[in-house]
């Protein structure tokens, strides 16, 4: 399966910048070149891949992609701190990375132009960051990977150490957003509960929404990696809410092929699907987790029993002996005002694109995959 898995990536690093073959929003919609998180998955997929084998063409392939948009003095292409868009954040994090390997100055001042956003972006009055300026006083469970991961790795490679901030808006979420009887978490939250999709009285959405409880849990396992752990006291507290979380959306677990449904609480209802991008990040966080020491060492073979299950049901070969990683959720969101549409209820979450080879799907597969080799 392993030698599938490295001709697939190998067919995905034929991209070109500016409109690669795993961002298919960019391609339905002909959007600009852009500085994202779809691009983010892939290219920090990579640079682990490259860490867990060696093998240089991961690190040429980032270096190659990320210079199209980084220039010489830092800045860089389509990227606008103005938005405050905590998606935006996300990419910057394999700066460090290329930094450390090639102590080239752009990616420096390229960090530091990222962060000028941390120290800017809006807050709600948890003091939690918007999701994006266009989404103003909500938090999604998204933006909780988007921007702590960068945030974390500033903190700690950049000699600040000052972590209350970060472990506040992960406490904050765990409080808010966290439902008791289930431990999953609401995929939104309102804090002045006035957008249409929040409940009036706790301004949280309908639902649970499986990605978005897969970018949390990764957002956890990965800010634990970078943490500092002599902060004793609050690399424990996260640590107790990753465990938590990982064990309340195992409850939800396809017996059958190991993956999580769409929306995770309603496998049996009608139209929901096992969805491949969430299935990949909870993979991830139980390998990691295991790896690291932060879950029970039986918690390896969870995730590779959910890698597997994967690419026995989505990793596939067409007509053309083509490979394609299919049951991945385009996109999901909530509101604006706007687009109704997206308000946040069962139906909406099962009526999104289902598509193949998007790097929210593909990019954390590959994650599963750089911890499953470091099982060998």
């Amino acid at each position: 399966m392993y030698e599938i898995i490295d001709k697939y990536i190998e067919k995905l690093m034929t991209s070109s910048p500016d409109m690669p073959l795993w961002n298919i929003e960019s391609i339905k919609h002909g959007k600009k070149p852009s500085w994202n998180y779809i691009d983010g998955c892939m290219t920090a997929s990579l640079i682990e891949l490259y860490k867990t084998t060696n093998d240089l063409k991961y690190l040429n392939f980032v270096k190659k992609f990320v210079d199209y948009y980084v220039d010489d003095d830092g800045f860089i292409k389509g990227y606008s701190k103005e938005k405050f868009s905590t998606d935006d954040i996300s990419e910057s994090r394999v700066l460090f990375d290329l930094y450390a390997y090639t102590k080239e100055e752009k990616y420096s001042k390229a960090i530091e132009l990222t962060y000028s956003q941390i120290l800017e972006h809006p807050r709600t009055k948890e003091g939690n960051f918007w999701h994006k300026l266009i989404y103003p006083n909500q938090v999604w469970l998204d933006g909780l990977y988007m921007a702590q991961v960068f945030y974390t790795r500033y903190q700690t490679e950049r000699n600040k150490k000052n972590y209350a901030d970060i472990i506040n808006q992960f406490k904050n979420v765990y409080n808010i957003m966290r439902d008791k009887e289930t431990g999953l978490y609401y995929h939104g939250y309102d804090s002045e509960k006035t957008m249409f999709w929040a409940d009036k009285k706790t301004g949280l959405s309908k639902n649970f929404w499986l990605r978005s409880i897969g970018w949390y849990t990764v957002a956890l396992i990965d800010v634990l990696s970078y943490l500092d752990e002599q902060m004793y006291d609050e690399y424990a507290t996260l640590k107790k809410i990753f465990k938590e979380i990982v064990d309340s959306i195992l409850k939800y677990q396809d017996e059958e092929s190991k993956m999580f449904y769409q929306v995770p609480n309603f496998p049996k209802r009608d139209g929901n699907y096992l969805e491949t991008s969430g299935s990949a990040m909870i993979s991830y966080a139980c390998l990691k987790g295991a790896r690291l020491h932060v879950l029970p060492e039986r918690y390896a073979q969870i995730g590779l029993d959910i890698f597997n299950g994967i690419c026995n049901k989505y990793l596939t070969v067409n007509e053309s002996n083509d490979l394609n990683l299919g049951g991945i959720c385009l996109v999901a969101g909530l509101g604006p005002n706007d687009n109704l549409r997206r308000d946040g209820s069962y139906e909406y979450y099962i009526s999104e694109p289902i598509v193949e080879n998007d790097a929210k799907g593909v990019g954390p597969l590959i994650m599963a995959y750089t911890e499953v080799l470091r099982l060998k």
